[in-house]
C-alpha cells in the first residue's frame, strides 16, 4: 500500500490514538511535577489503576447508562422523525408548531429533569424521557429539511410518470432525506448520552451519572474521572453504528468521497506525455 493510502486510511485513527497518548503524558507529567493532590487531580496512571480495580462496579453503571441512552434514543429518533414528516405533510401545522419548537430550545433541559423525576420516578423511565426529549429535535428538524430539498426536477419527473404524492414521499423525498437525517442522527447519539447524564444527576439509583455524584461526594475524583472514560465507549459505539448504516443505505455517497479523494491524490498528466 503506497504511503499517502496508509495516510489516508490508518491515519484516521493513528492521528486520534497519537493525540490522546501525548494528552495523557501531558497530563501524568503535569500531575507529577506540580505535585497535585489526588482529590484535585489525579493522574492517568490512578484513573486507569481504579478503573481495573473497580472494573465490576464500572461495568455495571456503564450498562445501565447504555440501555438509557439507546431506548431514550430510538424512542426520540422515531417520534422525532415521525413529527417532522408530519410538519413537512400539513404546511398549517407547521406555521403554527414551528415557532413552538425552537421556542422550547430556550428552556434548559436540565430545568426539566426534577419535574421528569416526579412523574416518571427515579428508575429508567425519566432518564429515558430525558434522552429522548435532546435527541427529538435534531431528528425532526433534520427530517424536515431534508424532506425539503428534494430536487424540485425530479418531483417534476415524478409527475410526469403519474406517481402518487404518497410514492414520491416514499420513494423520493425520503431518500433524498437520508443525509440530512444521518446528519442529524450523528449529533442525536452524542446528545442522547449527555441527556442520560443529566437524568442520572438529578435523581437515580444507578448509572455513570449517579456514580460520578456518588464519588465526587466522597472526594474520590479518579472515580469520577473513570465514570467519564466509561462515557466516550458508549457514544463512539452509537457513532460507529450510525456510521455504518449510513455506509449500507447510501453506498453512492461514500463512493463520491472515494472517488474524490483518488482524484486529488492521482497527479495531473500532461497531454502528449507518454503513460508510465
Amino acid at each position: 500500500m503506497k504511503l499517502g493510502g496508509f495516510l489516508r486510511h490508518g491515519g484516521r485513527w493513528l492521528f486520534p490514538l497519537v493525540l490522546v497518548a501525548v494528552m495523557l503524558g501531558l497530563w501524568e507529567a503535569g500531575v507529577w511535577f506540580w505535585e497535585f493532590p489526588h482529590y484535585i487531580l489525579p493522574a492517568p496512571s490512578e484513573i486507569g489503576a481504579i478503573l481495573i480495580e473497580k472494573r465490576a462496579l464500572f461495568l455495571r453503571h456503564t450498562g445501565i447508562t447504555a440501555l438509557e441512552v439507546l431506548i431514550g434514543g430510538l424512542l426520540g429518533i422515531a417520534v422525532g422523525g415521525a413529527l417532522g414528516v408530519f410538519l413537512f405533510l400539513s404546511e398549517p401545522f407547521e406555521k403554527a408548531f414551528y415557532p413552538l419548537l425552537i421556542t422550547s430550545q430556550n428552556v434548559p433541559v436540565f430545568a426539566l429533569a426534577p419535574l421528569l423525576v416526579v412523574w416518571f420516578g427515579y428508575g429508567l423511565a425519566s432518564k429515558v424521557v430525558m434522552a429522548a426529549i435532546i435527541v427529538f429535535f435534531p431528528i425532526t428538524l433534520a427530517m424536515l429539511n431534508g424532506l425539503k430539498r428534494t430536487d424540485p426536477d425530479l418531483i417534476r419527473l415524478f409527475r410526469t410518470l403519474g406517481a402518487s404524492p404518497w410514492q414520491t414521499l416514499w420513494k423520493l423525498r425520503f431518500p433524498a432525506a437520508l443525509p440530512a437525517l444521518f446528519a442529524g442522527l450523528k449529533l442525536s447519539v452524542i446528545y442522547a448520552t449527555i441527556g442520560a447524564v443529566l437524568g442520572e444527576w438529578v435523581g437515580a439509583q444507578g448509572g455513570l451519572g449517579y456514580l460520578m455524584l456518588s464519588a465526587n461526594a466522597q472526594l474520590r475524583i479518579a472515580m469520577v474521572f473513570g465514570a467519564i472514560f466509561c462515557l466516550s465507549p458508549i457514544g463512539l459505539a452509537l457513532l460507529g453504528l450510525v456510521t455504518w448504516l449510513e455506509r449500507r443505505l447510501l453506498p453512492w455517497q461514500q463512493a463520491s468521497r472515494d472517488n474524490s479523494s483518488s482524484v486529488e491524490e492521482s497527479p495531473p498528466k500532461i497531454l502528449g506525455q507518454p503513460p508510465g
